[in-house]
Parts: structure tokens; sequence; C-alpha cells
């Protein structure tokens, strides 16, 4: 559900936002959502009486779920910075064509 967010969400909020922190504000808050939704939903399946294969093994640290976790928030926090940045260079060249066009009339 995270790798949803931050594939479908992130690159997009750093495009179509104008403001870099509100951009990564509002990937942060749909990331936390997400991943809190994630958590909650793998932790019941591995405490439920009927769990088979469970996502967590009862008694252990889940680090290496920290660590992914972790991983696809850091790509995502890239790709908003990504987004912005095309976004930036995208206005500067149309800029550009707008000042030549207006220059040479």
């Amino acid at each position: 559900m995270i790798a949803v967010v931050t594939v479908l969400g992130a690159f997009l909020l750093g495009y179509l936002l104008a403001s870099r922190f509100a951009a990564l504000m509002t990937y942060a808050v749909a990331y936390l959502w997400a991943f809190v939704f994630q958590t909650l939903y793998l932790l019941l399946d591995s405490l439920g009486p009927g769990a088979t294969d469970p996502a967590f093994t009862p008694g252990e640290f889940p680090l290496s779920y920290g660590l992914v976790t972790l991983g696809v928030f850091l790509v995502g926090l890239a790709l908003v910075c990504l987004g912005h940045g095309v976004r930036g260079r995208w206005s500067a060249r149309r800029d550009r064509t707008t000042q030549s066009t207006v220059s040479s009339r």
C-alpha cells in the first residue's frame, strides 16, 4: 500500500504543487496514513488464530519491515523533489520562450 501511494502520488505532488514544502508535507501525511493502515492490517493478520504465513513473527522485532518502509519513504521524498525540479525547469523554459517571443515583436 505504501508503495502504491509512493508510485502514484509522490512525483505528481512535486510537479503539481508550487511549494516544495507543501508537496513534501502532503506526501508525508499520505504516506503515514498508508503506513499505519498497512502496519495494522499486517499486525492483525499475524495475530489472528488462523495465520498460516504471518507477516510478523510474534516475539521478533520486524527490523526488515522498518528498513524497507524507510527506503520506500526516502524514494518518495526523492520523487517529490524530482517532480518539483521538473516543474521548475519546465517553467523556466516556458518563461524563456515567452520572453523571446515578446521581445522579438
